[in-house]
């Protein structure tokens, strides 16, 4: 099963600074549904099924990746911003910020749990990336957004594939 897309990503860039723009990002980044907690969860998820699911554990970790890919992606980005991309998040509406916490990882090890997580996570982050595009005028982040929504709707694919394959019969 192919999960990384042959597109090329848009180059990493901004049209100005703008704190607004990078606290948006930084729920993408590293709030509860994030590319970091993306990230942590399906490798957590490969080191628990590759003694017995190794399908799944190979798809999984290479999931991981792509999400790591889009880690770098968007803290570059809010580095551009004229933000630090400290994993946390900050919303100017709350006035402050919350540090990423590893709570926010689901540590179920069936694998019918684990993909109605990764299907969820997945669903959740698509709107993420679609409310945070509305909200951000700069094109520049735009396409970077179209860009990475692109490869989580590839993984919802894949995980709903996955998925009615093992338990809908």
């Amino acid at each position: 099963m192919k999960v990384k897309l042959d597109i090329p990503y848009p180059e990493i860039k901004v049209e100005t600074k703008n704190a607004y723009y990078a606290d948006l990002l930084s729920q993408d980044y590293a709030g509860g549904v994030s590319e970091l907690t993306a990230c942590l969860l399906y490798s957590y998820q490969h080191f628990n099924s590759f003694e017995n699911n190794k399908e799944f554990s190979k798809i999984i970790e290479e999931v991981a990746v792509v999400e790591m890919k889009h880690l770098e992606i968007l803290g570059k980005t809010i580095k551009l911003l004229g933000k630090d991309p400290v994993y946390k998040t900050c919303e100017s509406e709350r006035g402050d910020c919350v540090f990423w916490s590893s709570d926010n990882v689901s540590y179920k090890t069936d694998l019918k749990d684990m993909l109605k997580t990764d299907i969820h996570s997945e669903e959740s982050a698509i709107k993420s990336y679609e409310n945070h595009k509305r909200l951000i005028k700069d094109k520049y982040i735009k396409k970077m957004l179209d860009r990475i929504i692109l490869d989580e709707k590839r993984h919802l694919e894949i995980f709903n594939t996955i998925y009615d394959e093992l338990f809908k019969n």
